[in-house]
């Protein structure tokens, strides 16, 4: 055996700490309005804390932030949280929601804009960049079409199925899309 071999034998991978466990259980929750997501994907998951509150198990904790106030799936989404935790023998969940800092776009992990790509949702180009503006600054980008990848495109509607997606239309292949816009 190299000593190299020995070492990998050797290795033994570090244990998952109870509070990065119970985020690993927060993050397989998907969001209702575009079930390809989980509520990581989308980066509205913003704490998981493990709370001793003196019973045999310990009490769970989780922090989302809606992707803007009002935000009907706020209800499923807690619902979700608390089957998903249930599943896992955590009866007690208490899911706290968090106006500020408000969600943004910016916060979508990659691979989620890849899973609304290949769902045939344009994810949002470019960076909102909340705060950074000194004053109004209206720029109209071109959305890339996620069927055929034209820019070719135009906005129908500034308000799609919900109300963080826009309906685009491709001039190319004529089909329409939703787009979800940079917040």
């Amino acid at each position: 055996m190299t000593v190299v071999e020995m070492y990998v034998a050797g290795f033994q991978a570090k244990p998952k700490s109870a509070r990065q466990k119970a985020w690993d259980i927060a993050a397989t929750v998907c969001d209702p309005e575009i079930p390809v997501l989980t509520i990581e994907d989308l980066g509205i998951l913003r704490d998981v804390e493990i709370v001793d509150d003196g019973g045999l198990v310990p009490a769970v904790q989780v922090t989302i932030t809606p992707t803007y106030s009002g935000c009907p799936a706020m209800d499923a989404i807690r619902d979700d949280l608390n089957a998903a935790f249930a599943k896992e023998g955590y009866p007690s969940v208490h899911v706290d929601l968090v106006l500020a800092p408000a969600w943004t776009t910016d916060w979508m992990t990659e691979a989620g804009k890849q899973k609304l790509r290949e769902y045939g949702i344009a994810p949002p180009s470019g960076k909102a960049a909340a705060g950074g503006h000194s004053g109004p600054v209206r720029l109209s980008l071109a959305v890339k079409c996620p069927q055929c990848s034209s820019l070719n495109t135009k906005e129908l509607t500034r308000f799609g199925s919900t109300s963080c997606k826009a309906l685009y239309v491709c001039q190319d292949c004529q089909e329409p899309f939703d787009y979800f816009k940079v917040l």
